[in-house]
Parts: structure tokens; sequence; C-alpha cells
């Protein structure tokens, strides 16, 4: 039996199991039939017998046609509510805008300028890839976009003038370059709301769960304190723990030179590119105050973006990626929803309110935030974790945590999503990129990412302490 066929048993299996043990008392068998199914999408989605955006569309056709969310009307309002969904179409456009950075070449403009005056040094080229990230960060949902299809590219070549290859003095430079590259995506991905695709998804779920709406600023002001000091120390940090053995690079910046010298000078398009980047992350940040919703900017600039021919029509309709997640995170959308739905939140958060309520609310949000980071050494997808705790976790919190305390809580949990992609070689998108390129042993990866990865957590434990 092929490994393939195993993939796709496992999940059948897992919905055979559930399905046909007896609800638990306090929760329906219509309930208990839709948890059976979730978890064999969550199941499926972690071990991807098929595509991820396919197990959630089967998942939800399999609620729908079953009836375990009301009538066939109800079930198929239910089944398409997803679509309608306003933060699922901000992560398309979004994903247009990452298209026009690409297409443009401003992307890799800017990581070349940041090497050529950044990066005399191994420890400046370790910062001119973390600023190259973070200039990119806000107006690209996609970390694997944005680390592996964007710096990637670029940050790979610098280690080869050096002859320092996976084969040959890997730490010369290219082990340095590569762990800075992942940490500090990492760090960028919860930094800003916009950075990663699953926070946008939490933020939903967060709406769903407490009726708190988190904007874009609502999530800077708390995060971007807290990660700022994290992004700049971060290349230090690397330097200091996990150092290389070169310690300048003067060919990098004449490298960098040469390659801008062959893009020739900046385009109109990346002039327009990086003007409508601007006005969109300036809406984000005021939306609560114009009284624009942000996803109504983010397909305004989309559709400028297409009337100037920065992309095309075509690029649009042909973008499988952004389809793909489109697909996916709808389905994944519904699916949490309709948890709520049958009732099955309504039954966690009152059975663990009787085991919970006797901590005190501080120990229970700084127990429930060190819990959901550790848990994610069992997913190799952030979508996937998100979607199968994020719900559970705020059913818990709304019960027993404050409403004051629940806002601030909220944000740290989806704030932890990105920073939790550093403890694994297969915890986030651009991890199997950077590892796969050769230059850090699989031992080593796990080192660095339960050291990196508890620094982080740390950070998310002191701004517990600060804002809650």
């Amino acid at each position: 039996m092929s490994s393939q066929t195993i993939k796709l048993i496992i999940p059948v299996a897992v919905l055979v199991i559930f399905w046909f043990i007896p609800a638990p008392e306090g929760l329906s068998a219509n309930a208990w039939h839709f948890m059976a199914i979730f978890f064999a999408v969550v199941v499926g989605l972690i071990i991807e017998p098929v595509p991820a955006a396919l197990i959630g569309f089967v998942g939800i056709s399999l609620v729908a046609a079953l009836g375990l969310v009301g009538n066939p009307k109800e079930s198929i309002t239910w089944a398409l509510s997803g679509f309608s969904n306003s933060v699922i179409w901000l992560i398309f456009a979004a994903f247009m805008f990452a298209l026009g950075y690409k297409k443009t070449g401003l992307g890799k403009r800017v990581s070349l300028v940041m090497i050529k005056y950044m990066g005399k040094s191994s420890l400046g080229l370790g910062y001119a890839v973390a600023f190259s990230d973070l200039v990119l960060a806000p107006f690209m949902p996609s970390n694997t976009a944005r680390s592996a299809g964007t710096i990637y590219p670029v940050a790979s070549n610098i280690p080869l003038i050096f002859d320092s290859t996976p084969d040959n003095e890997p730490r010369k430079l290219g082990a340095y370059i590569s762990w800075v590259a992942i940490a500090t995506t990492c760090v960028t991905s919860s930094m800003f709301l916009t950075a990663l695709a699953p926070n946008l998804l939490a933020v939903d779920l967060i709406n769903k769960g407490t009726g708190n709406m988190i904007s874009w600023g609502a999530w800077a002001s708390i995060m971007l304190p807290l990660m700022i000091p994290l992004f700049l120390l971060t290349p230090w940090l690397v330097y200091v723990v996990y150092p290389p053995t070169q310690k300048t690079s003067p060919e990098a910046p004449a490298w960098a030179a040469e390659e801008l010298r062959k893009l020739g000078g900046i385009t109109s398009k990346e002039l327009l590119m990086a003007g409508l980047a601007v006005v969109a992350l300036a809406l984000w940040i005021f939306s609560k105050d114009l009284g624009i919703d942000s996803t109504t900017t983010a397909i305004s600039i989309v559709s400028i973006m297409v009337l100037a021919n920065v992309i095309t029509w075509d690029d649009v309709i042909s973008n499988k990626a952004a389809f793909n997640v489109l697909i996916w995170f709808a389905s994944l959308v519904a699916m949490a929803a309709g948890l709520k739905k049958v009732g099955v939140l309504d039954w966690i958060g009152s059975s663990t309110e009787v085991y919970l309520s006797g901590m005190s609310p501080t120990m229970l949000i700084l127990s429930m935030l060190f819990l959901f980071f550790v848990l994610h050494y069992f997913f190799a997808s952030t979508t996937a974790h998100t979607t199968a705790l994020m719900p559970i976790f705020l059913a818990i919190a709304v019960k027993l945590i404050t409403p004051e305390q629940l806002i601030p809580f909220s944000i740290l949990l989806a704030g932890s999503l990105g920073v939790m992609g550093i403890i694994t070689p297969y915890a986030t998108g651009p991890s199997p990129i950077w590892y796969g390129a050769g230059y850090i042993s699989q031992g080593r990866w796990w080192a660095l990412g339960a050291i990196f990865g508890a620094l982080y957590l740390a950070a998310i434990i002191i701004g517990a302490l600060i804002f809650i």
C-alpha cells in the first residue's frame, strides 16, 4: 500500500471512528457528527493527502449534504458563507499586491538595495535580509510568497559569492543567512495583521467567537511594541548564537550593485506599485477613523493596479495560489463557524469552565498562551492550527476572562501564529524552502527553533503581563 493511499485512509478512518462513538453528554448527535467531520478535516490538513483547499471543500460539502447544520436551504447558505466573508477577499486582494511586487520587480529591487547599502559585513547582510522582509510584510499576507518567493531567490545567491554551499563550508555564510531569513519572517508575520494569511483568518474567528472585530491599528498597538525589539534583536542574536565564519562581505554590495544595474532604472510601474502600497497601508491604519473597510481599500487598490496595467486581468484570473487560498480559507471559515452553529463551542466552554474556574485570570491567560504556542509542534500548517484551536481557546476565554481582557488576549493569541513558525522545519510556509536549501541540518534546526521559540514565546507572555 502506497504512502499516498495511507494518507487518504487516515482522515476517513478518523471520521468513521468518531462518527460511531456515542455523543458526549450535553452534545447532540448532529453536533458530534459535525465534530467527527471537523476532526477528519484537521487531520487531512495536517497530512495533506490531497490539496488543502480540496479537503476543506469536501468537508463543507459533506456537512451540507448530510444536513448537519439545518434544512437544505440553511445547509447551502452555511456552506457558501465563507465565500461572502470580507476577510477572505482581503486575503485574495493581498495576493494581488504580492503579484504586483513580483511582476514590477519592486520586491527584488528592495532586497538588492538593502544588500548594496547594508551588506559590507555578515551582520549587515543579516539586517539587509531582515529589512527586505520588513518592507514587504505589511502588504504580503503570504510569508511563503514574501520570504520564499521574493527574498530567497535574491538571498540564496549571496553565500555562493563566498563559495559557501551546503556541501562546502555552510557555516561560512549560508547557514547564518538562512536562519536570519526564516527567523525574521516569523517576527514580521506577527508584527502586522496583513503579514500572514492565518492572522486574518484568526481575526475573523475572533469576531465570530467573541463579537470583537480587531482592526489593523488595534493589532499594531499591541504587536508592534513587542515585535519591533524582537526584529531588531534577531539578526544580532543569530550572529551570537549561530555565528558565520565569514565576518566581512565586501563582495556582496558589489554583486548587488551589478544586479541593480542589470535591472535598470526604477520604472513608472514600480513607483506606482510603491505609491499604491503606501496608500493601502495608510487606509488600513486609519480605516476606523475614515470609515473605510479594509477589504474595500484592498479591492479598490487591486482595481487600480489592473486598470493601470501594473498587473493584467489575466494575471488575476490565472493566479492559482490566490484562488486556492480563497477556496481553502472560505471553507475553513465555514467549518469553524459551524462549530458555534451546532453548539460545539458552547459545550466546550461550559465543560471547561468547571475545571478551570479555580485558576486566577492571569494564570489562565498565561497558560492558554503557552499551550496554544507549544501545540504548534503537532501542526505542519499554521492555517490548520488556527482552524483547529482558535475557536476552542476563544470559547474558553469568553467564559472565564473579563470582557476588558478579552480583546488584548485575542490579539496576543492570534499574534503568536507568526512567531510560532520558528519552532520546526515544517512549522510555517517558508520553512521547508529555507530548510531545503541544505545549509542547516535537521538537528540544528530543531535546537535553534527551541532557543528562538522560547524567546519569541517569552515576548508574547510579557505582552500578556503588560497589556492584559
